[in-house]
């Protein structure tokens, strides 16, 4: 079996300060299946999120293409969980970070998945998709 290298399994308490509570684990990925490890856990009270990040390449290329389509200074704390109106971009804002970003990977994004894109990971992500797509 292979590490999880690119998944992320988090258990999160459906409370509304769920963030404060979130319980990181680690699971092993064998492309089919996913085994994670026992941890007591009352029925009902947790939610399961898996979500396979982007390459921290990917994340960097786009951290850099939304600090230069917002005109922010290159010191800027942009991250992959920054959100585009946190960073100070519009509607129109966005619309023009997704063009830059089908321009800089050769991708076409789909307006109801560009709708979705809310912060750096999200649109990294959706790259790593289309172009996993694109190439196969």
């Amino acid at each position: 079996m292979a590490s999880s290298t690119g998944l992320s399994f988090k258990f999160s308490p459906l409370s509304t300060s769920f963030k404060q509570n979130q319980v990181p684990l680690r699971g092993i990925c064998n492309g089919n299946s996913i085994s994670l490890p026992s941890r007591r856990i009352r029925p009902g009270s947790l939610r399961l999120r898996v979500a396979c990040a982007a390459k921290p390449e990917t994340v960097d290329k786009v951290c850099s293409i939304v600090r230069k389509q917002l005109a922010l200074p290159q010191d800027s704390s942009v991250t992959g969980e920054s959100k585009f109106t946190a960073l100070g971009a519009d509607s129109l804002d966005t619309v023009e970070i997704v063009m830059g970003l089908e321009e800089e990977f050769g991708i076409s994004v789909e307006e109801e998945s560009a709708q979705n894109i809310v912060t750096v990971q999200d649109a990294a992500d959706l790259i790593e998709k289309l172009v996993g797509q694109k190439a196969a």
